[in-house]
């Protein structure tokens, strides 16, 4: 099945590229509310579960144990650029759990932050593990393993006690069953499952509402969205897409953007789990896509639609910062 063209991108009036891709909207007991393209391929999610893979850290108790509020819990669930506020805590969420960014083994790279990664380089400075993206989310997993008594060393490889973890939550969440014949590496080295589109819209849709959930994971689900929902910058970073969408209804949306294209959602008070991906693995029209397939669920609220719409049409400006194009849904989306 060929997947519809979800996005045009214009420079002038004229398309110049097309992105295709596939979403998934259910609820919380199974129903397809609104699906386009194959939802049932599997597709890695990578960062866009980050939220599924924190449950641990707080069924745990790590978390209560820590003092962890929803500062912390919404760094766990990022996918944060390395601005100074996001390294700084993910440097205390370690030491609480007495141990530093050694214990980290996800690789350091440079901020996505451009001002970061200026700031760091005329200190004469390289990036640490503490400026990767998913620093926070290791960090959680560090302090459920200190906290359980587990032996950190390898705590990122297929079959360690917290991956095992993870992928429980994983499973039970979504309901699909996450096999080693379907598992890959994701970018900060921890294991990423392949499993249809469709499971992880149903997996947002019961995170929101908590059905299907028993009572300590619908509480540890609910916790965690709230705090990143409260805290989006924490997220994310100055500029992204994540915070201007969570920001726009704060308490309203819940987004978390994943590598090569995957977006997932929650409306809480719909009881809706969102999962999309664009087929290309482009970034900027999986935030379209996000943007325009919420406005639809949002068409009550002209206000909060509007600025939905508004950010499911970005501009394409030119160097000088001239508006020479724009990004827009077609309408099999919009």
């Amino acid at each position: 099945m060929t997947n519809p063209v979800l996005v045009e991108v214009l420079r002038g009036a004229v398309v110049e590229s097309v992105h295709r891709g596939a979403i998934a909207v259910f609820d919380a007991d199974g129903k397809p509310v609104w699906e386009i393209g194959d939802t049932a391929r599997p597709v890695f999610p990578r960062s866009a579960v980050k939220a599924i893979q924190a449950l641990p850290l707080v069924e745990s108790g790590a978390a209560d144990a820590y003092g962890f509020g929803d500062r912390e819990l919404a760094l766990a669930c990022a996918s944060h650029s390395g601005e100074p506020a996001h390294v700084e805590l993910a440097r205390a969420m370690l030491a609480k759990a007495g141990l530093d960014e050694a214990a980290l083994e996800c690789g350091a790279h440079w901020p996505s932050s451009h001002p970061a990664t200026v700031a760091l380089a005329r200190a004469g400075k390289a990036p640490s593990a503490l400026h990767n993206n998913c620093s926070g989310k290791h960090a959680g997993f560090l302090c459920t393993c200190v906290h359980t008594g587990i032996a950190h060393r390898g705590y990122v490889k297929p079959g360690h006690a917290s991956q095992e973890m993870v992928r429980d939550a994983m499973q039970a969440v979504t309901g699909a069953v996450h096999d080693f014949d379907h598992c890959g590496t994701d970018g900060c080295s921890i294991p990423t499952y392949a499993v249809p589109l469709r499971s992880f819209a149903l997996g947002f849709a019961r995170m929101a509402t908590g059905i299907g959930l028993g009572p300590v994971r619908a509480k540890a689900a609910k916790r965690l969205l709230s705090a990143c929902m409260a805290e989006p910058f924490l997220v994310a970073g100055t500029g992204r897409a994540d915070v201007a969408l969570m920001e726009a209804a704060r308490g309203r949306i819940f987004v978390k953007g994943g590598a090569e294209g995957v977006y997932s959602a929650t409306l809480p008070e719909l009881g809706l789990g969102i999962a999309l991906k664009c087929d290309d693995g482009a970034g900027r029209a999986a935030e379209v896509m996000v943007a325009a397939c919420m406005a639809r669920f949002f068409h009550a609220d002209n206000a909060l639609a509007a600025k939905l719409i508004e950010q499911a049409d970005p501009p394409i400006e030119s160097r000088i910062g001239a508006k020479v194009g724009v990004l827009r849904p077609t309408a099999a989306l919009s």
